[in-house]
């Protein structure tokens, strides 16, 4: 068994839990560059343990919300950016075994590392306690999240707003493409293209990770096929709309021709 270091004792009182068995948080801050015997089996563990804690805190939360409305605000509590963050909050980058490659590339502060390994912390202590121990940890970190949290600002996202509008009226849906990235892996910028060949729209969204990405290209395409006049929806004449690169959470846009998707 797995002695606790300095480091690591300081971890567990940020947590405020306390191992038994040592051995699991040192695994849950491993990361497959290190060795074996890494954390993404406990990652799996710890993701079912964070669904089903945050759910419960919704369903007490919003006792008259449907079960879209809980869908919407659980994905994006427990999306990567929310978890990068409370693992910052948690010291998590200092506390990670990562190989020199990885840490000189900045592995340390990736979000996905940062996610992964806090969802591995929630499986480890699930391992060590059980369910009752790990949803209270769960409720520590979300509790104030969704405390704060207003149902009216968790709208659909823009992808899933496309979505829905343009099968609303019969039409295909969208395709995001990846045009291109750039700047080092662990800080990297992706220009994401969404195109909806049978309205001639297409558009160019750029945010910190795909996904941003994609919502920020969907919500100009949403823009741009909201304001296309009712009678050429659908018909043989579809006019062209072609919207510019759009940053993820800001407003600003500029020119720039759309490039051939690049490989993954």
């Amino acid at each position: 068994m797995a002695r606790s270091t300095p480091l690591l004792a300081a971890l567990q009182t940020r947590l405020g839990y306390t191992f038994t068995d040592p051995g699991l948080l040192q695994r849950a801050l491993t990361h497959r560059s290190f060795g074996a015997d890494h954390y993404e089996r406990l990652e799996f563990l710890g993701d079912a343990v964070l669904g089903l804690g945050v759910s419960a805190l919704l369903y007490a939360r919003f006792a008259k919300s449907n079960e879209g409305d809980l869908t919407r605000i659980r994905a994006h509590l427990v999306r990567q950016d929310t978890l990068h963050k409370l693992a910052l909050q948690l010291g998590l980058p200092e506390a990670l075994r990562l190989s020199e490659g990885e840490a000189r590339g900045g592995g340390p502060q990736r979000p996905s590392i940062l996610a992964d390994a806090l969802e591995a912390i929630l499986g480890a202590v699930y391992l060590d306690s059980g369910f009752e121990e790990a949803t209270r940890l769960v409720r520590a970190l979300f509790e104030p999240l969704v405390a704060e949290t207003v149902l009216d600002n968790w709208a659909k996202d823009s992808k899933t707003a496309l979505q829905e509008w343009l099968q609303g009226r019969k039409l295909a849906v969208p395709v995001y493409s990846v045009l291109a990235t750039h700047g080092k892996s662990h800080e990297q910028t992706f220009d994401v293209a969404c195109a909806i060949e049978s309205l001639g729209v297409n558009t160019l969204g750029q945010g910190a990770s795909r996904r941003a990405a994609e919502q920020a290209a969907a919500q100009l395409a949403l823009d741009a096929v909201m304001a296309l006049p009712p009678a050429s929806l659908p018909g043989p004449a579809k006019p062209t709309v072609v919207v510019k690169k759009s940053r993820a959470a800001t407003s600003r846009s500029t020119a720039q021709p759309l490039a051939k998707p690049t490989s993954e």
